[in-house]
């Protein structure tokens, strides 16, 4: 989180955090304990209510962009189904009070089959119909993603081919021109194994981007994780898999985990989180070819 928190501009809202803190816990009659590790962009804390509740406090390191407001949006329109439950939101500061999940699905270490059923089981309990509801489309993600791409690799001294890069625009390009409005549902927009926390007898997704996208957007993140496992065999029978489990188009599948392996790699550079870095962008290069 601080890697992130300085890479983006915000070395004064880490100066400024322990006041913050102090503030939400008056306002919001909590008591604030240990961090959580895990994540990059946020400070995500145990916290107990006056009346003795587990929760936890999830306070976001500012972004020029609204995906605050955004992802109080998604919580809300999930209302705890599939996501974690939004107890208290104060938007101007980027804090939430959200209900307290348990182990990540990282922490189990199940194999990737019965993590990706899990995760597909998870994120379809997300989506539905949220017209109006003011998130991005996948459009407006997908020419977010473009700009990105393209500026990022200039600023890293570009880590990965120009082919790459290229196949990563073309799909981009592909996705913005096959949205529709008619069939965008609300998406979480990041469903991977550090964000399925367990809840009861199964699992409920956190952080999410929320965006009225195509469903197969989620499935595209499910196509950039565990890199090394596409490097064997052919990368594409996890699409397939994918679009045959929740009846959705493998092709859109496989062109957003295009985009979004990346940009995720691109990023994971940035933050110095090489081995992923190299892993991700490794199948990139793969899959380009």
């Amino acid at each position: 989180m601080r890697n992130a928190a300085l890479a983006t501009g915000n070395s004064a809202w880490l100066d400024e955090l322990p006041a913050l803190v102090a503030s939400l816990e008056a306002d919001w009659s909590i008591t604030v304990g240990r961090t959580l590790t895990g994540g990059h962009e946020a400070f995500v804390a145990e916290a107990t209510g006056a009346d003795g509740t587990s929760c936890v406090l999830k306070v976001l390191v500012p972004r020029a962009d609204e995906v605050g407001q955004y992802e109080i949006t998604a919580l809300r329109l999930a209302n705890g189904d599939g996501c974690v439950l939004l107890l208290r939101d104060d938007a101007a500061r980027g804090a939430m009070l959200l209900e307290r999940l348990g182990r990540s699905l990282f922490e189990l270490r199940l194999p990737l089959p019965q993590r990706l059923e899990i995760l597909c089981v998870t994120a379809m309990a997300v989506w539905r119909p949220a017209r109006g509801s003011g998130l991005p489309t996948g459009a407006e993600k997908g020419r977010w993603l473009i700009a990105f791409i393209t500026s990022i690799w200039e600023e890293l001294d570009r880590p990965c081919s120009e082919r790459a890069v290229a196949y990563a625009l073309a799909c981009a390009e592909r996705r913005i021109g096959a949205h529709d409005d008619e069939r965008s549902v609300l998406v979480h927009g990041d469903v991977h194994q550090l964000n399925a926390l367990e809840a009861g007898a199964g699992f409920k997704l956190v952080d999410p981007d929320g965006l009225l996208a195509e469903a197969e957007y989620d499935m595209g993140i499910l196509m950039r994780g565990d890199p090394a496992e596409l490097m064997h065999g052919d990368p594409y029978d996890r699409a397939r898999w994918l679009a045959a489990r929740t009846g959705l188009d493998a092709t859109a599948i496989w062109e957003w985990g295009v985009v979004e392996r990346v940009s995720t790699g691109l990023w994971c550079t940035k933050l110095d989180m090489q081995s992923l870095a190299r892993e991700t962008l490794a199948v990139a290069e793969r899959v380009a070819e």
